[in-house]
């Protein structure tokens, strides 16, 4: 999530550090920091939110609540901190939940007399900092706030909902067989009976995908007057399954799939209504709140013995409460136990070991002492497949071969993918041949880049039939040197397995592994883990490469190295590889010939590049007493 320091200054009396400190101080304690950008006179750090926080912590305020206990600033607002009053009560918008498992909580505030137009310049800038387009001064209102605090909100034209007897009516219900909604950008979406809407009831019409999108019909334009403010809690699976289902992710959705506490709805709400009557005028009518289960207070006790022997410190009481205290965790104490109050918000705190994290990161990790881990209590099992697949890769390795992992994603196969990632592939692999075919071809186009005459590979992976899943080992070859075939008969004796028939087609040969191992004796161990070596890798060009051939008669005073040094030196930086390749000798006289490969990084090279370095190198070697042949 994009996080803007100047907003986070809000939160605070004394002045933040820099943005490298606050990121640094968040990395260390609580997120890790993907980078910061400068944005005008702000800074903007990219937040990367754990899964476990994602219920409270995809907001301004939990940001600045972590910086406080981790730089022991002193908040200047929690907004959060007391309970949020939705007075006055209005019976003008009426609420009915179908299934308040999917809805616990729906809040709809009904506001008249507000004036659309521009928001003012700080909320601009505030939302444009974090890459949020402004649109006008309410639904700028309603993303500023669930950007603050975390809760989604949606605003509705009250004049576009249908009113009887003088009053709305919105229920939260499953979608009808059949039912269509056009969202607010144009776009019309079939409906499902899985997926959660939000309802005009009065005429039976879903007006939003519940936590997802709003739809055009009610939409807040430049004639509304009067709005319906909705600050509601969705369950974050079905929110999660429809927007998978109809490709449609939003931030309100990212945030409801999290789980969010249905008391964080009326902190919304509350904070909502205020900004839009600030913004666009207005008067709050009053709030219509169906909560029929209310979320239970919770606790969770620590005892300072458990917090020492998880951390493995000597920790204090005072230590502890101190650091609960920093978290503005409140609790009551029994000799060393600590009963804590866990906030509505913190969905995360549910056991002593939640709470021993809070501890240890507070504290900073790197006060934790390291230890060894104690010895398992058993000896592992060995896996029978995977035992046999290290030795069948180490016997491949150790005949030149190089292990791939090519994709199982094709165009044609037996089982068909319900989340297709790619429209021209869609089913799962039923053999690895036609990948390792072309990972075959590719390397053989480049195979001069990096010295090679010939190619070998090989992968060991899944494939899937029309019920089951096997695993295959396919073996590759071009241009020489053990064959596929060969290689496999190395693996079957490396193994003690029988040889299968099979013939190698493009220099690829196949075979199911799981069928190769059946009936071979259970391994007692696993292969020995090879030394490791130092191994340096480095980028490649995606650029096509020039190879040039030279070959020459030097002098009795010069060597093959001395020919490969003036060749680098005089060919510059296009020079990719100089591999001897022809060495005799004929009447005293020494014959060398060079394969040089020149290629950029950074565009296609033309024939005359490589010509005009060729007649460098010849004029160089002609220099050096070389006669060129």
């Amino acid at each position: 999530m994009n996080i803007s320091r100047a907003w986070l200054q809000t939160y605070f009396k004394a002045e933040l550090p820099a943005a490298e400190r606050l990121a640094e101080a968040l990395t260390f304690h609580a997120f890790e920091i993907d980078g910061i950008e400068g944005h005008g006179g702000d800074s903007v750090l990219d937040v990367k939110v754990t899964p476990n926080r994602g219920h409270d912590a995809l907001s301004h305020r939990t940001i600045a609540k972590e910086l406080a206990a981790i730089l022991g600033l002193p908040l200047l607002k929690d907004p959060l901190a007391d309970v949020a009053l939705l007075e006055p009560r209005t019976d003008a918008v009426r609420i009915s939940l179908e299934d308040p498992r999917l809805s616990p909580r729906y809040i709809a505030g009904l506001i008249t007399g507000v004036k659309i137009g521009p928001s003012p310049e700080w909320l601009r800038a505030r939302l444009k900092a974090i890459g949020q387009r402004s649109i006008n001064n309410v639904v700028d209102a309603v993303n500023y706030v669930m950007f603050d605090l975390g809760q989604p909100l949606h605003a509705f034209d009250a004049g576009k909902l249908s009113a009887r007897g003088g009053g709305r009516a919105l229920s939260v219900r499953r979608a009808l067989p059949g039912e269509n909604m056009r969202s607010l950008d144009g776009v019309e979406y079939a409906l499902t009976d899985s997926m959660l809407v939000v309802a005009d009831e009065n005429a039976n019409a879903a007006v939003a995908i519940a936590g997802i999108k709003g739809g055009e019909a009610t939409g807040v334009g430049e004639d509304t007057t009067a709005i319906v403010l909705e600050s509601a809690n969705f369950n974050g699976v079905t929110v999660r399954r429809a927007a998978q289902a109809l490709k449609l992710r939003t931030d309100a959705s990212s945030r409801f799939e999290q789980g969010l506490s249905p008391e964080l709805a009326a902190h919304g709400m509350r904070a909502a209504a205020g900004l839009i009557l600030e913004t666009a005028g207005g008067e709050v009518q009053g709030f219509a709140d169906a909560y029929p289960s209310p979320q239970p207070a919770a606790r969770v006790t620590l005892s300072l013995e458990k917090a020492n022997a998880l951390l493995g410190t000597a920790l204090s009481k005072d230590d502890v409460a101190r650091a609960l205290e920093r978290h503005a965790l409140s609790f009551t104490t029994d000799g060393d136990t600590l009963d804590v109050a866990v906030p509505p918000e913190r969905l995360d705190l549910m056991i002593s070991e939640d709470l021993v994290e809070e501890v240890a990161r507070t504290i900073g990790y790197e006060a934790v002492p390291a230890s060894a881990l104690p010895p398992s209590p058993q000896e592992p099992s060995i896996h029978a497949r995977f035992a046999y697949a290290e030795r069948a890769r180490e016997a491949l390795l150790a005949r030149g071969y190089s292990e791939v992992y090519t994709s199982v994603f094709r165009s044609e196969g037996m089982r068909a993918v319900l989340n297709k990632v790619d429209s021209d592939r869609p089913f799962l692999r039923s053999s690895i041949r036609e990948g390792l075919t072309e990972a075959l071809q590719k390397n053989w186009l480049v195979k001069e880049t990096v010295g090679l005459r010939s190619v070998h590979l090989f992968e060991l992976g899944a494939v899937w039939g029309a019920k089951d899943e096997r695993m295959h080992l396919a073996i590759g070859s071009l241009g020489g040197g053990m064959e596929a075939q060969e290689a496999l008969r190395e693996v079957c004796d490396e193994l003690g397995a029988r040889i299968p028939k099979g013939d190698a087609k493009e220099g690829v040969v196949e075979v199911d592994f799981d069928a190769l191992i059946e009936g071979l004796p259970a391994p007692d161990r696993y292969s020995e883990l090879p030394a490791s070596t130092a191994e340096r890798y480095e980028p490649f060009s995606r650029y096509p490469y020039i190879v040039r051939d030279i070959a020459m008669w030097i002098p009795d005073s010069a060597s093959a190295e001395d020919i490969e040094r003036l060749i680098r030196e005089h060919g510059g930086e296009l020079v990719r590889r100089v591999d001897l390749f022809d060495h005799f000798e004929k009447e005293g006289k020494t014959s060398l010939a060079f394969r040089i490969i020149f290629q950029s990084f950074d565009r296609t090279l033309y024939d005359e590049d490589a010509n005009q370095r060729m007649r460098a190198i010849t004029a160089a070697l002609g220099s050096a007493g070389c006669a060129i042949r």
